[in-house]
Parts: C-alpha cells; structure tokens; sequence
C-alpha cells in the first residue's frame, strides 16, 4: 500500500545551468516567500488525513477569487516569470532548441485549450482555438492528455486527427493516419493499463453520486478509469464536509487513491501510471521511443500535469530535449521550464508555432 499521505517537497534547481531553459537563478524566488502557500502541495490518500489538512489543501490549490491586476504585476509574480519565462517571449529560445528536431505536442484540455468554466459539461473550446489546434496537427504529431472521460474530451475538441489520452492517460487512442507533415509511424492505439478497475470505479461513481447529495453544488463526473468531485459551486464553508464525504467513501477502497486539482477531488487507481507514463507511451507508440531528433512539448495548467512536466525535464536531463509550458496566472512551483497565462496565449503560441512552420 502507498502512505497515507505523501507531501512532495518544492523543486530545487540544483541542475547546472543549460542554454535553454533559461538559467534558473536560485534568488529568484527568494522575493516572494509570501506565495508559499500556493506552491505547496499535498496527495491526499485515503486515510489519516485530518479535516484542517483536506480544507488547507483545496484552499492552497483552488483560491475562491480570481487574483487581481496589481497582484499579477507586483514583484512576486515578476520574480515568478523570471523563473519561469512566456513561451511567448522566448519563442526564438524554443525555436532554436528544436533544430533538427521533429516537435511533438502535447496539450492538456481543461484550462489549457478552454478556460476553466462553473460547470464542468460547458467546457467548450472555442472555434478559433479548434482550428489552431487542427493546424498545429497538421504538422506534427499531437496529442490531448487530460483527466476528463476519453469520450468527453474527443466530443469537446472533434479532431480524428489527434491522439486522446484520458483519464489521467489510462485511456488511449490514436488516429489511423498520422499527420501528413511528418515522418512518423502513426497506428491506431487503443491502451488501457487500469482495465480491472472498471467495475470498482463505477461502483465508487455511483456511491459518491448519493454521498455528496446533501451537499448544494458538488458535482460528480465519471471518467471512465478515474471519478472527479467537482466543487467549483460548492460554498468554501462546506468543502470540509465534502471531503470528508469522499473521504468517508474511499475507507471501503484501498486500491483507489485521491488525489487534487483546481477545484476537484479526484479518485484513481492506486497503479503506477500518470500524464508522464502517457507521454512516455504515445512517444513509444508513434516511434520516437529513445530518439535523439524528438522534443516533446507539453502545455498544462494544473497539479496534474506536473507528472508530464516531470517526464519531460527528465528527457530534456537525458537527451537534451523537451519542453514544459504552465499556464498560470500566479505563481507556482512547477517542472515546467516556461509559462503563458491563458487560453488565449495558448492559442497565440499555436499559431505562432504553425506560422513558423509554414515559413520554415
């Protein structure tokens, strides 16, 4: 069994500076100790976690009001992005880092390609976000890796061209026929590691359904091989009754594991399998396992994603590649190497991307 709790610690940068991503100074983020609750994180499991503890950590990952203009420009955010700089304004930087080199994009869906909305069903991406998405995989292999429901996520982008990798990457599939622009051995890929679990997640689905009734606002999504509990609408007063719900819940289930995004509890598979192990296995698939003229690049916005981020510096350690960008308006420890604030950023690295492309 895994601990009760586990509490990664904060990222040290103690690697020896490289030409990209840029120099991480070790003062950077001296000047904004103040933020330190929002670079804290905490895995919750399924036992032994106190009540202050669950409230402290959805607080620390999902703040109730959106941070303020002066905020985002005070010296704590600007020490921030010094850190961890726009891929926007270092596109130059990541061009060059990918000469000679067939890019390979991954993208999360929820706050990445749509913003993130009240109800987790109206998550729609917008039609000019669909098409910068449609052109990006019209040159290179691309993927969404999210923790949304396979099915869900391929009825909000509809692209047959892409890769989708849901459930936190224990659901994936491929397209027949790869993008036209690439070199790649595209095939059709239909894995799921965490197929025994089916019976018990629905089981889970259906408990928490009528668990968490009593309280206004929760909302419980079925992702096929994990289940969220969405409190987004949920009153801040209430979210320690609800974890303890879900908690109450998850005694019964020791192969289950709970873990936390913005704004959601989600219940998944004790197996050792994340967004990184998706990344590693969708490069597999399309024949860029152990390939020195590949950079993968990943663009995520929540806790999540750190498994990818995480994936990726370890190729960029080992082979001198990939790349990770966060989306984030304040600050946060990440593994990312760079940021962008927005969908709409997103958007406009995508096109830039493709502009580049069309160029070159």
């Amino acid at each position: 069994m895994t601990k009760n709790v586990a509490v990664p610690e904060m990222t040290q940068n103690s690697s020896k500076p490289m030409q990209y991503p840029p120099p991480r100074s070790g003062n950077a983020g001296a000047s904004y100790p103040i933020h330190k609750r929002f670079l804290a994180r905490l895995e919750v499991c399924n036992h032994g976690v106190t009540p202050n503890a669950w409230t402290d950590s959805m607080k620390i990952s999902s703040p109730t009001q959106a941070m303020s203009v002066s905020t985002l420009v005070d010296e704590a955010y600007i020490a921030w992005t010094a850190r961890y700089p726009s891929a926007l304004d270092r596109f130059e930087e990541i061009i060059g880092a990918s000469k000679g080199k067939q890019i390979v994009m991954f993208l999360d869906y929820d706050g990445t390609l749509s913003p993130i909305v009240e109800d987790p069903d109206r998550a729609f991406m917008s039609d000019t976000m669909r098409d910068a998405v449609r052109d990006i995989a019209s040159y290179f292999p691309t993927a969404i890796v999210s923790g949304r429901c396979r099915d869900k996520v391929y009825s909000f982008v509809r692209l047959a061209e892409l890769y989708y990798a849901g459930s936190h990457g224990m659901d994936i599939k491929g397209p027949v026929k790869g993008p036209k622009n690439t070199k790649s051995k595209t095939k059709a890929v239909l894995f799921q590691p965490a197929s025994e679990f089916l019976p018990m997640i629905n089981e889970v689905f259906k408990t928490l359904l009528e668990t968490t009734k009593s309280t206004p606002g929760a909302k419980v999504e079925n992702n096929k091989f994990c289940v969220s509990v969405h409190f987004r609408c949920v009153e801040e007063k209430k979210w320690i009754s609800l974890a303890e719900q879900v908690r109450s819940v998850l005694k019964e289930y020791p192969k289950l594991r709970i873990t936390q995004g913005r704004k959601v509890l989600e219940i998944r598979p004790t197996i050792k399998w994340d967004k990184g192990k998706a990344l590693e296995f969708l490069l597999e698939s399309i024949g860029f396992a152990n390939c020195d003229h590949v950079l993968p690049v990943y663009i995520g916005d929540d806790r999540t994603d750190e498994d990818a981020f995480k994936f990726v510096r370890k190729v960029l350690r080992d082979r001198g590649q990939g790349i990770g960008i966060l989306v984030s308006k304040f600050p946060k420890d990440t593994n990312a190497s760079y940021s962008l604030r927005e969908p709409t950023e997103v958007m406009d690295f995508l096109h830039r991307l493709v502009d580049w492309k069309r160029n070159s």
